[in-house]
């Protein structure tokens, strides 16, 4: 028997116990609700998507072929939209595709003060509050489709159409939910490990299993691609890290995934020194990255701060701010100990914040980080930071380059160019740039690859070129020629707005609870009966 027989078995029940007052209810009507809100709470999402995150990972582990992909999302709409296109486009599947929440696009975009730098200046609260906005149309998108079975079933059934009634029940029963798991950015936290815990309880509450913080100081904290960044040193870091994992065990959600990342490749400085309780250990390794001289006690100045390395006074260098440098070139080497640190506390996925797209450097990390915990795998940012045109044509001229081939015909410093589109050069590099998630991932111990603001950019050049045919001479074939003809052709379900905002589920509603005195929406009359 299916879940949804056996609901309107169960509802039966409880309508016959009722007595009269329940005559006008409907045991069906009543299970396909419940079937249209399969999941009741944020809680009952994080653990579902939790076992999708866990099970994909194992899968990885035996397969690096199996990744997984996101996008990043601003508002609920898009991420809906984004996952019925992903059903639409893979055989109603979802497998391996999740959707991301990112921090940038939350304070460019959802803050009240207005648009904002990356810099943990907007409010906290609106980062749970979109996490439970994405699941809120999630949850509508399943309910949307459901909606659109149960019609479908209803009109066989007028027909006595037998073969369609078996066809579309069995579509009902393993419907596949638009509900995926969110990767959700924390940032740094937002405050101290008390702050970010309780930060994290309402993120998880609203459905978010997957939280990735960040080991910047949570008050100097700049975005990943920005200069300027300030990290802290592994016990503070590791402290936030026991927070979102006591935040997760507190709600149940003890398979919930942390995503620890290391912003040190690009960050030289630190705001102090790590306390060193004995030689070799954490604190310890964290000083001995500083830029620092030997001083003689006498030397001293006023205020000076320094510390014994190995037997011998030595003064780090401080700058007029206050803050403390690293020594320059030991980026990569502190991620690789930020990494190894991150899994031994707990961390169950790494995040590198690099400069560029480059698999060897990514490569190269990640075999020192694997040479200790041979299943450590990485999210990595596609990021639209990076200038992927440029970066793959620069990399490409050099291979070929090293390889003997003739190179004369290019400007390396000018390779974004659109003379070189159509060369041999640009080809190889397009090339590299369509399989670096696939390769990347074989070489790279890279799980999830996550692009983090597509929809900001793609929202701007939509508008730019509706904008400039609109107002110009196309006049209104500027929004049918270039926006609602390529909706139609395309099959994308907004072209109905109507239906995508909920009308139809809510004339469903009016017939459930008014019978036929219902006054619907969605008659002869509805002008969105002309798409179909």
């Amino acid at each position: 028997m299916s879940n949804i027989s056996q609901d309107i078995e169960t509802i039966g029940v409880a309508k016959r116990n009722a007595g009269t007052p329940w005559d006008a209810i409907n045991p069906e009507s009543a299970a396909r609700m419940r079937a249209q809100n399969k999941f009741k709470t944020g809680l009952d999402i994080a653990k579902y998507t939790a076992d999708i995150m866990r099970a994909d990972m194992a899968a990885y582990d035996a397969d690096s072929s199996q990744y997984t992909q996101s996008l990043g999302c601003w508002h609920g709409f898009i991420g809906q939209q984004k996952m019925i296109s992903v059903k639409k486009h893979f055989n109603g599947q979802t497998d391996r595709r999740y959707l991301y929440l990112s921090g940038w696009m939350v304070a460019a975009l959802r803050s009240d003060f207005g648009p904002l730098p990356d810099q943990s200046m907007h409010e906290k609260t609106s980062v749970a509050g979109l996490v439970e906005e994405l699941y809120t149309f999630l949850r509508q998108a399943d309910a949307r489709e459901l909606g659109g079975l149960f019609r479908a079933l209803d009109e066989a059934r007028e027909t006595n159409d037998f073969n369609a009634q078996i066809s579309i029940q069995d579509q009902i029963d393993n419907h596949v939910t638009h509900v995926v798991p969110i990767v959700a950015d924390i940032d740094a936290g937002f405050g101290n490990a008390e702050a970010t815990y309780l930060m994290a309880k309402q993120m998880i509450e609203a459905g978010a299993c997957c939280l990735q913080i960040e080991n910047q100081v949570a008050d100097e904290k700049q975005c990943g691609h920005q200069d300027g960044k300030v990290t802290v040193p592994h016990a503070d870091f590791h402290a936030k890290l026991r927070a979102l994992r006591y935040a997760f065990l507190e709600l149940g959600i003890d398979n919930g995934i942390i995503v620890a990342r290391t912003d040190s490749q690009g960050a030289g400085l630190t705001k102090e020194i790590a306390v060193v309780k004995e030689p070799s250990d954490q604190g310890d390794v964290y000083n001995s990255f500083l830029d620092v001289e030997e001083i003689d006690v006498t030397a001293m100045a006023e205020g000076d701060v320094c510390f014994n390395r190995d037997g011998k006074l030595v003064r780090p260098k401080r700058l007029p701010s206050g803050l403390y440098q690293f020594r320059q070139g030991t980026g990569e080497a502190r991620c690789v100990f930020d990494c190894i640190e991150a899994v031994n506390a707990g961390a169950d996925l790494l995040w590198i914040e690099t400069e560029k797209p480059h698999i060897g450097q990514i490569k190269a990390m990640m075999d020192e980080v694997r040479a200790v915990h041979p299943n450590a795998k990485l999210v990595y940012n596609n990021s639209p930071s990076f200038n992927w045109t440029l970066n793959f044509r620069q990399q490409m001229f050099d291979t070929m380059a090293e390889a003997g081939e003739d190179v004369s015909s290019y400007d390396r410093a000018d390779l974004m160019s659109a003379e070189y589109d159509e060369t041999e050069l640009s080809t190889r590099a397009d090339d590299k740039i369509r399989t670096f998630q696939a390769d990347s991932s074989r070489e790279a111990g890279i799980f999830h690859h996550l692009i983090t603001l597509p929809t900001y950019h793609t929202a701007a050049l939509s508008t730019d070129n509706l904008a400039k045919e609109y107002f110009g001479e196309a006049g209104m074939l500027g929004y049918v020629e270039g926006v609602q003809r390529k909706e139609i052709r395309q099959g994308i379900a907004c072209v109905k707005h109507q239906n995508m905002s909920g009308s139809d589920m809510g004339d469903d509603h009016k017939e459930y609870f008014a019978g036929e005195n219902a006054l619907k929406a969605g008659g002869a009359l509805n002008t969105s009966n002309q798409f179909g």
